[in-house]
């Protein structure tokens, strides 16, 4: 669990993307091989897909360096008011309702007007924990009536499976209901949806999910009949537009995170199956939505591992038909001394801009100073835009991912990440249903130590050296007297994946307070299952108090959640 108020001087930026070719190392492995099928449609980049977590503690996130910056990664949506705070935030009042830490201009109005800076799409969660339906439709009502927003996802609480009910104690999320169980919830649920679409029919309400795999999916409490999903959704599948998991899926090593998204597909199948169960006719309707994920539960958090993760994860869920992945945190904070991951200092900061904090006797780069997770995200921008068309491709190596998009200016991207802490890649690539230009390609790269992504020409459509622990996406225009491809077919609907069955006792989400909410994730008793892997301890503790950390640096009073070590998979 963590929390931050940013502090420090305003940062020194790194420059934007620069020229110049990227030196591999020496030592490069074996050929790996990749096939792009440029005539198979996975499905269109979505309009508002690559998203960022924002917070009503982080008074730095309407600056117009902070803005540029994002707008500058691509980012389309932007979400608030921020994790386990929403539980207990009033919107109304600007308020938590324990009396917990909320900054100047982080208001609703303020919020809105950052996100049009940026260009973004907000997703709004209402307060379930602590608020009413009335109150969501207030929201909606100044939102899209009073000031015309047009605000179209709402999320229906965060976390709300972590109230306690599955016998962790309280929980880490606010819940004031005297039932907390997962069938209360889904009544709920459907009088949230009722009030707000009374207001506004326009609006798309989202149901928190367990994550597929990650407790407490598939846990029953006493006196439950069924699990979380199976219970929320069987009372309110056709009241809802969207579902919602967080993607948290860790690792004991670099190399097992940079393996986690290959088990997105199951967790999809798992998702599907459950809407097509309940949902009914509106079932291919219904949404998906990742609305936080980053690196957490592994070593690395700021290092180059945490920035070839993220944009691999986004393309993965697009490509698994989610509609919006929003990472965690646009700032964040730590009170946690760095470490160092594959010769790299690692923050451990959740922020992907530096919140200048210290801690362990060292301090932060400068305050807004991108971590290499930004550059990771950022590289999305030279492999896709909105609407363009994902494409089937494969590698024959798991050490190199691949990622392909249709342009639509006719060419094709081509994104390749070289999971090699220390080697070079040799990759040999084919294509069906595109013919590349010859000669050398434009390259958008990010390398291990960057402070910027790199443009250059290098290499061939066919052949290229990939640096060790490397993002490349190759720009390719189709050859001359070509037409690049026929219009991509849609792939054939996929064979049934296994549904992600997860283990008693596996904790798999990472509890967000929102400053002032209860800091820490219990877990319960046994570790298990997909997240036995990452190493996450079950002897943890937690109280409000003794997980908040108070400091002051320039003056400022600064407020942060503690989210202990045993958390970290270490």
């Amino acid at each position: 669990m963590r929390r931050h108020l940013v502090v420090g001087a305003v940062a020194v930026l790194a420059a934007s993307a620069g020229v110049g070719a990227l030196a591999p190392s020496a030592g490069a492995a074996t050929t790996v091989g990749i096939s792009v099928d440029a005539g198979t449609s996975l499905g269109t980049v979505p309009s508002s897909g690559v998203g960022l977590n924002t917070g009503v503690g982080d008074d730095r996130m309407g600056d117009a360096k902070v803005t540029s910056l994002m707008k500058a990664a691509g980012v389309r949506q932007l979400r608030y008011p921020g994790g386990s705070g929403a539980d207990d935030f009033h919107w109304k009042t600007h308020t938590m309702g324990n009396g917990g830490w909320i900054v100047p201009n982080t208001d609703f109005d303020s919020f809105m007007a950052t996100a049009k800076k940026v260009g973004a799409q907000p997703i709004l969660t209402a307060n379930y924990g602590s608020g009413t339906p009335q109150e969501a439709a207030d929201w909606v009502k100044y939102a899209n009536v009073d000031k015309g927003y047009g605000v179209k996802y709402w999320e229906i609480g965060n976390e709300v499976y972590g109230n306690g009910h599955y016998g962790n104690g309280k929980g880490w999320e606010t819940d004031t209901h005297a039932d907390k169980s997962p069938k209360e919830y889904g009544k709920n649920l459907v009088a949230y949806a009722k009030a707000m679409k009374a207001v506004d029919p326009k609006v798309k309400i989202g149901a928190v999910l367990t994550t597929p795999g990650f407790w407490p999916d598939a846990e029953k409490a006493p006196g439950d009949s069924a699990d979380w999903n199976n219970t929320v959704l069987s009372i309110a599948g056709t009241s809802i537009d969207f579902v919602i998991v967080h993607w948290y899926p860790g690792g004991k090593t670099t190399a097992d995170l940079l393996k986690t998204p290959s088990r997105i597909s199951g967790v999809r199948s798992s998702l599907r199956s459950l809407i097509a169960k309940y949902a009914g006719s509106r079932a291919a309707s219904v949404e998906i939505a990742v609305t936080e994920t980053d690196a957490a539960f592994s070593p690395a958090l700021t290092s180059q591992a945490a920035a070839l993760f993220a944009p691999d994860t986004y393309m993965t869920w697009f490509e698994q038909g989610a509609t919006h992945v929003d990472w965690w945190n646009l700032h964040n904070g730590t009170d946690q001394a760095p470490s160092t991951v594959n010769g790299q200092t690692d923050y451990q900061d959740g922020g992907i801009l530096s919140a200048g904090s210290c801690a362990g006797g060292k301090c932060q780069p400068p305050r807004d100073t991108p971590f290499p997770t930004y550059w990771g995200i950022r590289s999305l921008t030279a492999l896709a835009k909105p609407g363009d068309t994902m494409v089937k491709s494969s590698s024959r190596n798991s050490s190199v991912t691949v990622h392909a998009v249709r342009s639509s200016n006719g060419g094709l991207n081509v994104m390749l990440t070289n999971k090699s802490p220390q080697n070079a890649a040799q990759v040999s690539l084919s294509y069906a249903g595109f013919t590349p230009a010859a000669g050398a390609v434009t390259t958008v790269s990010y390398a291990k130590g960057g402070t910027a992504l790199t443009t250059a020409k290098r290499g061939t459509a066919v052949a290229q050296t990939l640096p060790p622990y490397s993002i490349t996406t190759l720009q390719l225009k189709p050859a001359s007297g070509t037409a690049g491809a026929d219009k991509p077919t849609p792939a054939a609907t996929p064979t049934a994946v296994t549904p992600v069955v997860s283990a008693p006792g596996t904790t798999g989400t990472r509890a967000q307070g929102e400053i002032g909410a209860p800091v820490g994730q219990p877990s319960p008793s046994g570790t298990s299952g997909d997240l036995a892997s990452t190493g996450v301890s079950n002897a943890v503790t937690y109280s409000a108090l003794g997980g908040l950390l108070v400091i002051a640096g320039g003056g400022v009073l600064v407020l942060r959640g503690h989210r202990r070590r045993g958390l970290h998979g270490k």
